[in-house]
């Protein structure tokens, strides 16, 4: 019985493989510096709130304490600056010193210029960093959309789109936390995004090497045609808004139900969001 994969090709693929996840760093859990955030975040705030225009809202809607799930809808590329806005926001209004981590791909911590995300808390994207994040009282920022969600069509910016994806909500059901939605618009905006390029990822195999489902196609600076974005891109100043919704119990509820009522409470935000700009991109 042939194997998929084997042969010259499949090697090749293993090789390349292991190569990338031997460039990716541990970014281990205990990398979240207090002094570090301290010391940057005033002048990082100041920056992302005159680039991005940043407005977030509801923040006093994460419980002040104790371990926390917190879900967003992702934006704009393998640089997400929702992410960077929302870390210094809750940085800024909770203090550097409670626990925040956020979940990001392999690449993203491994490309150049990002090392400081690990200092602010950013750790691999994997089921036992979440878990030990929880258990050790955080508060934690996971995407469920991950890379599908993240390279959306821009003119699909106010979906709100997990692929179907539901760990998180076993994960908040076995630690027994409540979940935060956490619903952004923007970033979608900071470059042109014009596919996922899932077919493109399939030939090349790319699940295998970097468990990467798409790659994306867009315009975007420097690089004008940008194809998988793997070395990231120079976002452009779009408006940024986020708003923190009230927490839910999924402790007594069916995975699917819970799924379909974040969902639901989700795009209704976001649609709301988007009705509030005046215009695309100025928001």
């Amino acid at each position: 019985m042939s194997v998929p994969g084997a042969g010259l090709p499949g090697r090749a693929i293993a090789a390349m493989a292991a190569q990338a996840q031997r460039r990716v760093p541990a970014a281990d859990l205990d990398e979240r510096d207090p002094d570090y955030i301290r010391e940057t975040l005033p002048r990082l705030w100041m920056l992302a709130s005159l680039y991005f225009r940043a407005r977030v809202r509801g923040l006093e809607r994460i419980p002040e304490e104790g371990p926390v799930l917190m879900v967003g809808n992702h934006s704009g590329g393998n640089l997400t600056p929702d992410t960077t806005v929302f870390t210094l926001a809750f940085s800024t209004y909770f203090g550097v010193e409670r626990r925040f981590h956020q979940l990001a791909h392999n690449l993203v911590l491994s490309a150049p210029g990002l090392g400081f995300l690990r200092k602010y808390g950013t750790v691999a994207a994997t089921p036992g960093n979440a878990e030990r994040a929880l258990d050790q009282g955080a508060a934690l920022l996971v995407y469920p959309g991950g890379d599908f969600e993240v390279h959306r069509p821009s003119w699909e910016s106010a979906v709100v789109d997990f692929d179907g994806r539901k760990g998180f909500i076993r994960l908040a059901k076995r630690k027994n936390v409540p979940i935060v939605p956490v619903v952004s618009v923007g970033g979608q905006e900071t470059a042109l995004f014009l596919s996922r390029g899932e077919g493109l990822a399939r030939i090349l195999r790319l699940d295998r090497m970097f468990r990467l489902k798409v790659l994306p196609i867009s315009l975007s600076l420097p690089w004008v045609v940008n194809v998988g974005d793997m070395l990231g891109h120079i976002p452009l100043p779009a408006k940024i808004a986020i708003e923190v919704l009230e927490p839910i119990d999924v402790g007594e509820l069916d995975v699917d139900e819970a799924y379909e009522l974040i969902i639901d409470r989700m795009q209704r935000s976001l649609t709301a969001l988007q009705a509030d700009r005046r215009l695309p991109v100025l928001g």
